[in-house]
């Protein structure tokens, strides 16, 4: 019986840090997060840095407030997981001052505003303040991860076709490169292409 329950957790945990990735990742099925998506993805390391970032405060904020759930009331639920949010972003925003300045630079206003960014509260609302603090950090993980491969492979080709580097890596000559892939308006095009390859490869799978 034991062994039974242990095999129906294994599975329950790798279903949440599956639906994260890719049944429920969340740009490319939730389309939350959009806004430092289409903005800060026209370089790989940009992609990256937010990625990293965002799931950081994803796992933390997960943790600390499934660990406070039963002490939080209704009446202050949101203003409180914004105030335990914006802790860890403050942590993340002197990290990287401190020791990524070329970083900080590039992903401007965008760091701070992962405080309300949609993932981080749609996570602290629908699923840390209803489990348990495994449960809570394996789907921060799991929700961190889909967003950064998502805006990484948007990233991936902005930063290809537009500037012919990787990384800032010359990978292309110039002449092969498209100009308009970094600028913000591509952002909306690359996504939509990766958008539509994404759901046809998800209905011909379930089909």
């Amino acid at each position: 019986m034991e062994k039974q329950t242990d095999k129906k957790l294994r599975v329950n945990y790798g279903k949440i840090f599956t639906d994260g990735i890719i049944k429920n990742n969340p740009v490319l099925v939730q389309m939350v997060g959009m806004c430092s998506v289409l903005a800060i993805s026209s370089s790989l390391t940009n992609a990256v840095g937010m990625g990293v970032s965002v799931t950081f405060v994803l796992v933390m904020s997960n943790l600390v407030i499934s660990l406070l759930r039963n002490f939080i009331s209704d009446e202050i639920r949101i203003p409180s997981f914004i105030v335990v949010i914006a802790g860890f972003v403050t942590i993340v925003q002197m990290l990287i001052k401190a020791y990524a300045p070329a970083l900080d630079k590039s992903l401007g206003i965008f760091i701070p505003l992962i405080v309300v960014n949609c993932i981080i509260l749609a996570r602290a609302e629908g699923f840390a303040s209803q489990n348990g603090p495994i449960p809570s950090i394996v789907d921060g993980i799991s929700q961190g991860l889909g967003y950064t491969i998502a805006i990484s492979i948007l990233a991936f080709f902005r930063e290809l076709l537009g500037s012919g580097t990787l990384f800032g890596m010359a990978i292309l000559p110039e002449k092969y490169t498209i100009g308009f892939m970094v600028q913000p308006a591509s952002s909306f095009i690359v996504l939509g292409l990766i958008f539509g390859a994404f759901h046809a490869i998800m209905n011909r799978k379930n089909n």
